[in-house]
């Protein structure tokens, strides 16, 4: 009346632990082609504009704020928005080199 039962054998394959996380690391592989890599340039870009700002450069701030820098030290930049009127912003705040000339187009 009772039928046999026989076990099953497990289908180990190898590499199966290894095959169950392929797709998270393709997804991790992914995000750092797409973004990662491409914010770490952007700020790698940055650094070296802000290290290579000069006295007469015209800039954009963070702000929106466009002037010409009138002065610089290690932290700060004076940017000149007018004549005779110039304000005072981290270098990290300056977002964008313009070319010469620019603020004249205004």
């Amino acid at each position: 009346m009772i039928s046999t039962a026989y076990a099953q054998a497990s289908s180990a394959t190898p590499g199966g632990d290894l095959m169950a996380f392929l797709p998270m690391i393709l997804i991790f592989v992914v995000f750092y082609f797409l973004l990662i890599r491409p914010q770490q340039k952007k700020a790698k870009e940055h650094r070296t504009m802000l290290a290579a700002l000069q006295k007469g450069d015209e800039v954009v701030t963070a702000g929106g704020v466009v002037g010409r820098v009138a002065k610089l030290t290690d932290q700060y930049a004076a940017i000149e928005i007018a004549p005779s009127v110039e304000i005072n912003v981290q270098r990290s705040a300056i977002a964008q080199l313009l070319p010469k000339g620019t603020i004249k187009a205004l």
